[in-house]
């Protein structure tokens, strides 16, 4: 009888020794977390929260309250996606992916507008901002995620193959084509790019890669001739000649450049920049907000933060290094090719080197659904690293 017993209680039992087991295993890999990309990420997360109270005019309550407190959530979020098995990602890549399409098709229907773009679904969970999600964002990941997978289950040899090329097409081209009709030209742009990048990374041939290139450079041609907007054109002409339209077209960037350039080397200090004050600089908490870096840090605040963004896609690449397996590498390289894009353009706009498109510069500027996504990705790095050893299924194909 009491055999049978302690059998039973063996059999009830062992699922939760085994739980316990896998969760102690799991809790050990914070020790392999790289804890120097977590500060240096919320450290970014934190100036962000500083500067929008700036740009706001010490208005707590204008933004820097609500990127605090999602930058919290997302810091926690961001550690337990780390800690998640690599596997579990893996397995999600294409419902993932799925899903987000269903989404962006949802917003043609009930999408929120929001300055001429429809690019938000409300949740209706309450009457906020915070009850939004935006698609387009979320696309960033599903398009990385999807991507390092197919690469990952593909032969070598198939890479460069029609099925491979085509392959990888239809999971780029169909987001862009609905996150185009939004329109948000800018998350397009940047979903194409990310994924050409992964494209390349994969190992096409470098004959194949010319000529991809060379189609490319016919496409985008035909696209800025015929395929833009009156308001994206004109974007595209103030970036070429800037005085054409100082009252229209081009103030963004003439206020842009006045507002960096009054900074000087050592800035103006903190909460005392004139053009910030003034509001001379149209978005200077989303898009525009490293105006106000600049203004009130000058030169030395500005090249420090452009040295922490550096300093985290360096760190990023070395990850990537530890990594043998093709979807572990993929998805760190292309998450930090993701970033790159976002700092790169988002800099190069607000100094004139670039037409002004609506990409935000990461972690720093006002934007729950891209701040959640950006800390996302990084748990996904994390994650892959720290499970580099763990086995993913191969495809059947293989060889």
């Amino acid at each position: 009888m009491v055999f049978q017993i302690v059998k039973i209680l063996k059999v009830l039992l062992l699922p939760m020794h085994n739980l316990f087991l896998d969760y102690t295993k799991t809790t050990s890999k914070l020790s392999d977390i790289n804890w120097l990309l977590v500060l240096l990420v919320f450290l970014l997360g934190l100036s962000g929260v500083a500067m929008i109270f700036a740009a706001t005019g010490g208005d707590w309550l204008g933004g820097a309250k609500q990127h605090f407190y999602r930058l919290i959530f997302a810091t926690f979020f961001m550690l337990l996606i780390a800690l998640i098995d690599l596997r579990f990602w893996y397995t999600i890549s294409y419902p993932f992916y799925i899903v987000i399409l269903m989404l962006l098709i949802s917003v043609d229907i009930m999408g929120v507008t929001v300055n001429g773009s429809k690019r938000w679904i409300d949740l209706q969970i309450a009457n906020y901002e915070l009850a939004r999600v935006q698609p387009s964002e979320l696309m960033k990941l599903g398009i990385v995620l999807t991507l390092a997978r197919f690469y990952h289950d593909l032969p070598r040899w198939r890479v460069s193959s029609v099925y491979g090329l085509l392959g990888a097409f239809v999971i780029i081209f169909v987001p862009m084509f609905l996150i185009m009709r939004q329109p948000d030209l800018g998350t397009a742009l940047l979903v194409a790019a990310t994924g050409a990048s992964i494209v390349f990374l994969a190992g096409i041939t470098w004959r194949l890669l010319a000529s991809l290139s060379v189609f490319s450079f016919i496409s985008i041609t035909l696209f800025v001739v015929f395929g833009l907007k009156p308001y994206q054109r004109e974007r595209i002409l103030t970036f070429l000649d800037p005085s054409h339209d100082p009252s229209g077209a081009s103030y963004h960037i003439i206020q842009s450049k006045i507002a960096l350039g009054s900074g000087g080397f050592n800035g103006k200090g903190f909460m005392n920049g004139t053009q910030r004050q003034l509001e001379y600089v149209p978005e200077n908490r989303t898009d525009f907000i490293f105006t106000v870096i600049g203004e009130e840090f000058g030169l030395v605040g500005s090249l420090l933060t452009i040295a922490i963004y550096i300093a985290i896609i360096g760190i990023c690449l070395w990850l990537s290094a530890q990594c043998k397996k093709v979807y572990s590498k993929l998805l760190i390289l292309g998450f930090i090719v993701t970033f790159s894009l976002y700092v790169f353009i988002n800099l190069a706009m607000v100094m004139g080197l670039a037409p002004v498109v609506g990409v935000p510069l990461p972690l720093i500027s006002y934007g729950g659904t891209v701040l959640l996504t950006v800390m996302t990705g990084f748990g996904l790095i994390l994650s892959a690293y720290i499970h580099r050893e763990t086995k993913l299924p191969s495809s059947k194909y293989k060889n």
